[in-house]
């Protein structure tokens, strides 16, 4: 008799921790990035006039549980194809400033997030992880407004990334000075995986 209540309370315990867990599996989240709509834009201050152009997104999967503010998965980004509209700019900035026959990938690793995500219309969380650019990571905590609408997600994200601090060379000339600082908006749409 007292091995058979031992056996029951162990049941009872194990189905009280199943029954609780029940809500922090359903908070997990899996968002899949379509790259064909998605892109990083980049703007780059000069004396002269600004610098406006994209990178392509390669891929993207983000995994993330808003109960526990666990994190992983990958945003990838193509250094090869950033495109100003000049070749002659981009094939330098390519070549000479992000190296990308050495780098040719800038990874964002997601760690932690906090915050819900509405099952339609806007919400924000908070994302924190690292951007691996021209080989050194760098830790990044962003500001990620969402938006769901019929199984579409949405996200406009803007930073500044100090690319000279981060140790990137700065593409000054002696008639043609550029800020230090390069603002990005990452455009991403995508779905929740199912």
């Amino acid at each position: 008799m007292k091995m058979l209540r031992r056996d029951l309370s162990c049941i009872a315990v194990v189905l009280a921790a199943l029954l609780l867990a029940g809500p922090l599996f359903a908070q997990e989240r899996v968002f899949v990035a379509d790259p064909a709509q998605s892109h990083v834009n980049f703007e780059l201050g000069a004396s002269l006039h600004t610098v406006h152009g994209t990178f392509r997104l390669k891929s993207g999967t983000l995994r993330f549980n808003t109960a526990t503010g666990v994190a992983d998965g990958q945003l990838v980004v193509d250094a090869e194809s950033g495109d100003s509209g000049n070749k002659s700019r981009d094939g330098k900035m390519k070549k000479e400033i992000l190296e990308t026959q050495k780098y040719p990938e800038i990874i964002f690793t997601a760690q932690k997030v906090k915050g819900t995500i509405a099952a339609t219309g806007k919400s924000q969380v908070e994302l924190d992880g690292i951007m691996m650019l021209h080989g050194q990571p760098h830790p990044m905590q962003l500001t990620v407004p969402v938006e769901v609408n019929g199984g579409v997600v949405s996200a406009d994200v803007p930073f500044e990334v100090p690319y000279v601090k981060w140790g990137l060379k700065n593409p000054s000339t002696f008639i043609l000075k550029v800020k230090d600082t390069v603002e990005i908006n990452v455009h991403m749409v995508g779905r929740f995986a199912q």
